[in-house]
């Protein structure tokens, strides 16, 4: 064991199942452990890194907010924030944006927010918030609640009340559920720590059209299908609809914590100077850094990441014992014949290939800026594996 990783095991609280290997330094998709192994990188930090390890735009920017103002509180105005949110609203169309840390952050603003704004049109009453099964939508004690998946719901009770799971893809069963104490609806797009399952478009734009005809809030939770990733800017771009609200995390720092979330002008009211707020939410560092992946985010560069997607996603299917193949973009899970996940992902590793699992799934978020030469060598390295 490495005096790093006996370090950890001393020091720090075991909450994660890590990897055995110490990533040291990376440039791009590639990184490098402490030995000097190089590793082809297809998680992104779990979607996190957006343009990859170091991108020198990126760092120029961090480099230099950080050398001229690192923080100053939400009491006062700091310009790298308003410039963040005006790229942000110009991009969507939205109305407002709030920052957090993270992406469980930006969902508890999303809840505090529907629920404020169900009881102030019903007297209390009209605060109940309706999320899939097969979910997931932060660890919090209220975002866990939220989540659809009962591994979840266990060892930390009692539970925050006020939530409801509707199975995925029944707007039957949602039109029964939604009744006059629903203030909103919350759903992923694609359902990533639940195995990457895309959601049915028309079952989606149901919803969309159910709940604005209810006056029920329509949450989009882009934590991780966000900023690019899919794709489009958000994943809701590609099935048709217009969320109330879109919370948003991971690739939008480029490796450094921030989240939100994106309120329409319906919306964009309802919280007010002291319903909710953040320490650390909008810092000017976090916000330069994210300015500069926005600056990415042109028509041409959005189009490569499904292209990308697509070139994946067609060397999967031609690898024999790769199975269940689902997502968009550069978000991709697949099963292997006979083969746990986890077994996968540590095979990979081992011959030199960073993976993700979700759920049943084997899964890749790689860096929106990879090259298709290290695809075309993670793919190999996939093959080989899946023998």
């Amino acid at each position: 064991m490495s005096k790093i990783m006996a370090l950890d095991n001393e020091n720090i609280a075991n909450t994660y199942a890590r990897f055995g290997k110490v990533i040291d330094h990376g440039k791009g998709a590639i990184c490098y452990d402490e030995e000097g192994n190089k590793l082809i990188d297809f998680t992104a930090g779990i979607g996190v890194n957006s343009l990859g390890f170091c991108d020198p735009t990126w760092v120029k920017a961090v480099s230099e907010q950080a050398a001229k103002l690192q923080h100053v509180s939400n009491l006062y105005y700091s310009e790298p924030q308003v410039l963040l949110a005006k790229a942000l609203t110009k991009k969507t169309g939205m109305a407002k944006v709030f920052f957090g840390n993270s992406g469980a952050e930006a969902n508890e603003c999303a809840i505090k927010a529907a629920r404020k704004y169900g009881n102030d049109k019903s007297g209390n009453t009209k605060n109940r918030i309706i999320t899939l099964t097969n979910s997931f939508h932060g660890r919090t004690v209220a975002t866990i609640t939220a989540t659809g998946q009962e591994e979840f719901h266990k060892s930390f009770f009692p539970f925050t009340g006020g939530f409801s799971y509707c199975p995925a893809g029944d707007i039957d069963a949602l039109e029964k559920m939604i009744d006059e104490n629903t203030c909103a609806v919350m759903m992923e797009m694609i359902q990533g720590e639940g195995g990457v399952v895309v959601l049915d478009k028309k079952y989606v734009q149901k919803v969309a059209k159910l709940c604005a005809a209810k006056d029920v809030l329509l949450i989009d939770d882009e934590v991780q299908t966000g900023i690019g990733r899919t794709g489009t800017f958000f994943a809701y771009e590609q099935f048709g609809i217009q969320p109330d609200i879109v919370t948003f995390a991971k690739g939008i720092g480029g490796g450094l914590p921030i989240g939100g979330a994106l309120f329409t002008e319906k919306t964009a009211g309802i919280l007010q100077a002291g319903d909710h707020g953040t320490t650390f939410g909008g810092n000017p560092v976090t916000c330069a850094g994210a300015l500069a992946v926005m600056s990415k985010m042109t028509p041409r560069f959005l189009a490569s990441i499904e292209k990308k997607g697509s070139y994946i996603m067609s060397g999967l299917n031609k690898i024999q014992g790769v199975y269940g193949i689902d997502g968009m973009g550069l978000m991709i899970g697949f099963k292997v014949f006979g083969k746990e996940p986890s077994d996968v992902a540590k095979e990979c590793l081992k011959q030199g290939l960073l993976v993700l699992t979700a759920h049943d799934k084997v899964r890749l978020l790689p860096p929106l800026v990879i090259d298709f030469g290290s695809i075309d060598k993670g793919l190999k390295i996939i093959s080989k594996v899946a023998e």
